[in-house]
């Protein structure tokens, strides 16, 4: 990865998103800050502007699901930000727990249009610019939850998966075109993440993380950052991680009492 980089990092406002911009932003990169929340951004580019990312910060507001405002964002960046290295497609969420036949249609439909559309979305209006200058990288922020299934992870699974594939058919649409792609899926992080899906109630997100110590944050920035700094001939293709303190359920053996 040559230095400084463009590094468009969609859900910059808090998370996963708001570190990976500042992991890149302190080697040097420029970066462009992507997320819903106008105050958050503002207050992520007050945070670097003391600090030698001065200058290699661009924000802006943008909802992913909306395809003509996506568009709109990349043919209007600034020219010193409009050639994009690399795309992290981080905006996602989950909401709610509850198993299938007592989920809310509309959180299946929020996290179908943040967690799919949104991301295919971005990635269309990023990826001919990569093409054409026949070099670039797309990282996807998946979830192992994409992979092995949970009770009341219905829909957040499945749109976790159609990540993981999607990645690997970006990479078979891509293959000796100079553009990489990746496939990051993290399992627990203690983040904004279960806040939202418990709808803030603070007390229910702060449980899943009692007793334990989850990854951060700043652990997925790293790993990310790693990726995006191998040589360009290496493509990590997926990787998957966990705190220590997490492992994979048993099988589900429902008994007759």
């Amino acid at each position: 990865m040559k230095s400084p980089s463009n590094i468009l990092v969609t859900g910059a406002t808090s998370g996963f998103g708001a570190a990976i911009a500042r992991r890149f932003i302190a080697e040097g990169h420029r970066v462009i800050a992507a997320g819903r929340r106008a105050e958050r951004l503002q207050a992520l580019a007050a945070e670097v502007s003391g600090l030698s990312g001065g200058g290699r910060l661009h924000t802006v507001v943008l909802d992913v699901r909306d395809p003509p405002a996506v568009e709109a964002a990349i043919a209007e960046l600034p020219a010193e930000f409009a050639a994009i290295d690399v795309l992290v497609n981080n905006a996602g969420l989950a909401l709610g727990l509850k198993p299938a036949h007592e989920a809310e249609l509309s959180d299946w439909e929020q996290m179908i249009d943040t967690n799919i559309k949104g991301l295919v979305y971005v990635t269309r209006a990023v990826t001919p610019g990569m093409v054409e200058r026949g070099r670039g990288h797309v990282i996807n922020i998946g979830s192992v939850a994409g992979e092995w299934p949970y009770p009341g992870g219905n829909v957040y699974g499945g749109t976790k998966a159609f990540v993981r594939q999607f990645s690997l058919n970006l990479r078979a649409d891509f293959v000796g075109r100079g553009v990489r792609v990746s496939n990051v899926e993290p399992g627990m992080a203690e983040t904004e993440f279960s806040l939202v899906r418990y709808s803030g109630d603070a007390e229910k997100a702060a449980a899943i993380y009692a007793g334990t110590t989850p990854m951060t944050a700043d652990d997925i920035a790293e790993t990310v950052y790693w990726i995006a700094s191998r040589p360009p001939h290496v493509n990590v293709n997926t990787i998957s991680l966990m705190p220590e303190c997490q492992a994979f359920s048993p099988f589900a053996v429902k008994r007759k009492g």
